[in-house]
Parts: C-alpha cells; structure tokens; sequence
C-alpha cells in the first residue's frame, strides 16, 4: 500500500505538470501504475473502460453550434458522467446535457456547467493546482485509498466521485474542504454500505499516518448531491 501511494503521488504531480506545461502528453504513463491503479479501484475493469469511453464519448457529442463557445470536461465514476465548464447560454447547457444522458452506458448525468464565458488559462491552472493539492492529502490520508475518490475542480468548486464507505465520504469531503482555494464541495460520491465495500475491495490495505496539513480558517461549505 505504501507503494500504491507513492506511486499514486507521483501520478498526480505528473499529471498536473502536463496539464500546466502542455509539453508532455497525457498518454504517457507506465503499465505498473496503470495496473496498480485498476488493481485498487473498486469498480471492475470493464467499467473502468466504459468510463473513459463515456467520457469521449460525452465530448464527441456536443452539438458542433455550441462546441466552440463553450469549455467543457466531461468526468464518468461508475458510468455517471459530470459535465463541468461554461456554455454560452442555458439552451446550450440543456441541449449538451440532453446529448450526453443519451450516451450509451451513462447512467446519471450531473450537469454542473454554468452560463458565462469560458474561463481564462490562469483559473484552469489554479483549478488543476488545487486539484492536485487535494490528491496530494487524500494520498497521505491513512484511512482512505485516493484511488477511491475522483477529485474535479472547476472556478474553485472541488467535485468529489467515487465509491465509498460513509467514513470514507467523510474524511474525503473533510479533506476536500479544507484544502486551501477550495470554495466550495460538491459530493457525488456513492455511499455503501461497510459490507458492500468490504466486497468490493480487491485488495484492501492499510496506510501510514501523515503530517497534518495546514488548513484555511473557514472550510468551504458542502454540497451532497
């Protein structure tokens, strides 16, 4: 387990360095973490594919007159996809939203996408730095995997995905709250049962204890959707 969190931290540094620079493609990655990875996440490898074809999918389906005024990301945890970003206007919003639920393999649409102008580079790249600063404290978190918990950023709004025991959802959205520059959380995790994560653990394990990290003198307020 030690391992999987250093090579979690890693990833998402990584990560986050290709999305700031936009020098390294988002392809590269080794076939021990990626495998280490899907080893620990508690959905089966077959969702975990439909996942990421969702979330191309979801992308691709963007009707071509609202594409190019709008900035979207599109995030599937268990084939419910989150849509994130801004769009010109509140049709576009529905109509996105609308082509999205009709996705095969999406199950639940989120549809958090705002009406406004698209955001500027410098509030994407806070996003993606507070992003990583939230996977760097769920990593050194002892009683919860960060393979577990999906972490979206979007204008400050940290969304929270994954499937979770009710202790875990609670040390993630504690976490998740008072990482600083979060202004809000969103949680959209799925909550199990004890019984129903202890089949679903692949290989359960156990953590270290981390330094305590500093954190802002009032937490960003919650969401539970």
């Amino acid at each position: 387990m030690r391992n999987l969190k250093l090579t979690l931290a890693g990833t998402a540094v990584f990560a986050t360095l290709a999305l700031l620079q936009g020098c390294v493609p988002a392809v590269i990655a080794t076939g021990a973490t990626v495998g280490a990875m899907s080893a620990h996440d508690r959905r089966s490898t077959g969702v975990q594919t439909d996942d990421e074809t969702n979330e191309w999918k979801a992308a691709q389906a963007v009707p071509e007159k609202y594409a190019a005024a709008s900035h979207l990301n599109f995030t599937s945890f268990n084939r419910r996809l989150l849509i994130t970003g801004e769009v010109p206007n509140e049709e576009a919003k529905s109509a996105i939203g609308e082509q999205a639920a009709r996705v095969a393999g999406v199950k639940e649409v989120f549809n958090e996408a705002t009406v406004g102008p698209a955001s500027s580079f410098s509030v994407r790249s806070n996003d993606s730095y507070i992003t990583s600063k939230a996977k760097a404290r769920l990593v050194d978190e002892k009683d919860l995997s960060a393979n577990h918990v999906k972490v979206v950023t979007e204008s400050g709004v940290t969304y929270l995905m994954g499937i979770v025991s009710d202790r875990e959802a609670k040390v993630a959205v504690t976490i998740a709250r008072t990482t600083d520059g979060v202004r809000k959380v969103v949680s959209l995790m799925e909550v199990k049962s004890d019984a129903e994560i202890s089949r679903l653990n692949v290989l359960p394990g156990t953590g270290s204890s981390a330094p305590a990290q500093p954190q802002p003198a009032q937490p960003a307020p919650v969401e539970n959707r």
